[in-house]
């Protein structure tokens, strides 16, 4: 939304307080003629020999012109869908000149920008700023690694076109570490690695991982007439033994870039780094880039199969954006600089469809069984059935809210809805595309047939096409003769009180509840320390007895509980997930309703929870005399 001055001021005093005011911030924009050129670009040098314990230091030549100039850090962040540029991050900015300091000033509305006055005679400022790496819930390095995001790190000349912007990074590492990006050209001399100058997009897009324990794994490499081109997974880990992990498991991830190529038809990166950090004192997180990705995971991710089986779409989510949000982006998420705000109502294509592909890709390469995509598939949609916030509110409202909603915390977040649910319902309504097309053709095309459409032409560099929802609707026609724009009006634009559903009859399943534990519930209860008990007393809990969700209209939402409550005893016995799975079991044979003993702010309360209906899992079963088209959609699709 632009920001506006007043109409008028409906007097003269008023029109004097106006005047004399301090001035808005103007309109970010692109307009400004760079001064740092591909000739004379701004240099940056990132000394990180620190950042074990949470410090880097930035230090950039910035070129100027003598006169009033403002520089910026970066607000809007390409993958985060935000304004998430961690500003609070930025301390200790020192700016000179020829050595002599300058004084400098934050802008009193547009708190990412910073004034200066230039001298006569100067043609590059000196800026220097401490990088405060860690905070609450934005852990980025620990004593043995670190995930360097270079918006993090960096000051650019406002209003510039990030295109037309460019820079010399550096960084300096600790002693005997390794790293891992897919920034072009480097070369290092001891600790000090120095890379090809780049447009300021291409260095944004270019994360950088390091760490003392490492390994760099080739995954995929071509080499032919059309040039070569390679993939590489680069992994970095807190601790040595979290890097045993098998070379079946490997073989399986090298899988990415055949099933990928086969799937869209096309390729928009030359050479393709997988960052991977392991740690559990960084957040699991996934940011896509056009040549690389920033994947983060617990330290068991690639050494405990159940990691696999729950998350096993994580680097291959944010390697299918290479196609699907980096090549094929949104018209009004694509800006110029990261001043300019997004805006995010297309996402669900952005992310709900490659939630959907970056799944598939996983069970396409055996990362994940296909056979278990139906256990995965009933988890979802039961997720999306059983969310409260869908009766008010459409999808398209959580897509165009999601710059918030990100980064969103506080209770009740399933009456609120969340960004997590333009991915999740995201999946269903393109898995019910899919199975259409499959259906309309007698299977002789599918989403595939779309994709390669949608990412043609075959072979190009990293560059960026952008579509509107038109675009999306005409081309999915091209494929098969649909009311497409009535279809993604009804699921994506109208309040819908449940999600797609007819793909699982299209598809030859059928959804039920049963007693008998869902295995993908079983692992991310497992591994995350959870009792998933949303679809029967209709709460979730941590791993200490706190209640994180309350399902409105639930049994417990009718006995008053609430998020926050610890529970402290179930019908009598203190309170485990064990406790609590028999207690459920017995009530299913009983009137008496479940008496919870609960805690909280110091006091304690005794509610009653009338629910009888046992241990509830969701689960998908076949449908007699039908194709398993789920088996067709999930099997490989190029030569393993």
């Amino acid at each position: 939304m632009k920001r506006l001055l007043p109409l008028s001021c409906a007097s003269a005093l008023l029109i004097s307080l106006c005047a004399s005011g301090p001035s808005p911030a103007a309109e970010p924009n692109s307009n400004a003629h760079s001064y740092a050129t591909e000739s004379n670009p701004e240099t940056l040098v990132l000394d990180a020999r620190n950042v074990g314990r949470g410090l880097m230091t930035a230090t950039m030549r910035i070129p100027v012109k003598p006169g009033p100039f403002t520089f910026v850090y970066p607000k809007w962040v390409p993958g985060e869908h935000g304004p998430t540029g961690p500003l609070a991050n930025v301390s200790e900015i020192k700016v000179s000149a020829d050595g002599k300091p300058l004084d400098w000033r934050r802008d009193q509305v547009d708190m990412y920008a910073f004034h200066v006055d230039v001298p006569r005679g100067v043609d590059a400022l000196d800026v220097q700023f401490t990088v405060l790496v860690n905070g609450p819930g934005d852990v980025m390095s620990t004593p043995n690694l670190a995930i360097v995001n270079w918006n993090r790190v960096l000051f650019y000349q406002a209003d510039a076109n990030s295109h037309e912007v460019y820079f010399k990074p550096s960084i300096i590492l600790p002693d005997g570490w390794s790293y891992g990006t897919a920034l072009p050209g480097p070369e290092q001399s001891g600790q000090r690695v120095d890379f090809a100058v780049v447009p300021l997009n291409m260095l944004v897009d270019s994360p950088l991982d390091c760490g003392r324990y490492y390994k760099h794994i080739e995954l995929w490499r071509q080499d032919d007439v059309k040039g070569s081109a390679y993939q590489m997974l680069d992994v970095f880990a807190d601790k040595p033994q979290d890097l045993d992990f098998k070379d079946k498991l490997v073989a399986e991830y090298k899988n990415m870039t055949p099933q990928a190529l086969a799937l869209y038809g096309s390729r928009h990166w030359n050479d393709y780094h997988a960052l991977l950090t392991l740690s559990d004192a960084i957040g699991f997180q996934g940011i896509e880039h056009h040549q690389s990705s920033d994947n983060r995971a617990p330290d068991d991710f690639l050494t405990n199969p159940k990691e696999q089986y729950a998350d096993g779409d994580l680097v291959t989510h944010e390697f299918s954006h290479s196609w699907n949000g980096k090549y094929r982006r949104p018209y009004d998420l694509f800006t110029l600089n990261f001043q300019i705000p997004e805006q995010t109502d297309l996402l669900w294509v952005y992310e709900g469809m490659n939630q959907y592909l970056g799944d598939l890709i996983s069970f396409r390469t055996g990362i994940r069984k296909p056979s278990d995509y139906p256990q995965y598939l009933a988890v979802v949609y039961s997720r999306m059935a059983s969310e409260p916030g869908r009766n008010t509110e459409p999808l398209i409202d959580t897509t165009t809210a999601a710059p918030y909603l990100y980064e969103a915390h506080g209770d009740y977040s399933s009456i609120r809805r969340t960004a997590g649910d333009v991915y999740t319902e995201g999946e269903l309504l393109w898995l019910d595309v899919d199975s259409i097309i499959r259906e309309k053709t007698d299977g002789k095309k599918s989403l595939d047939t779309f994709l390669h459409l949608y990412s043609a032409p075959t072979l190009t560099g990293p560059i960026t096409k952008t579509y509107t929802r038109a675009d999306i609707e005409h081309l999915l026609n091209e494929v098969v003769p649909y009311d497409w724009h009535a279809f993604f009006q009804k699921h994506v634009y109208e309040v819908a009180p449940l999600p797609p559903t007819d793909e699982l009859a299209r598809a030859g399943w059928k959804l039920v509840y049963t007693s008998e534990p869902n295995p993908y519930i079983e692992a991310v209860e497992t591994l995350r320390h959870v009792d998933y008990q949303w679809l029967s007393y209709g709460i979730n809990v941590s791993k200490d007895g706190a209640v994180t969700d309350v399902r409105e209209g639930s049994p417990a939402w009718a006995a008053g509980m609430a998020p926050g409550m610890k529970l402290i005893a179930v019908d009598g016995q203190a309170y485990s997930s064990d406790v609590l799975k028999y207690v459920e079991d017995q009530a299913e044979h009983s009137t008496t309703p479940t008496e919870f003993l609960v805690q909280a702010d110091g006091w304690y309360r005794t509610l009653n929870v009338d629910y009888h209906g046992g241990q509830k899992y969701p689960h998908l079963v076949r449908l007699p005399g039908t194709t398993d088209m789920l088996a067709e959609i999930m099997a490989p699709h190029a030569a393993e």
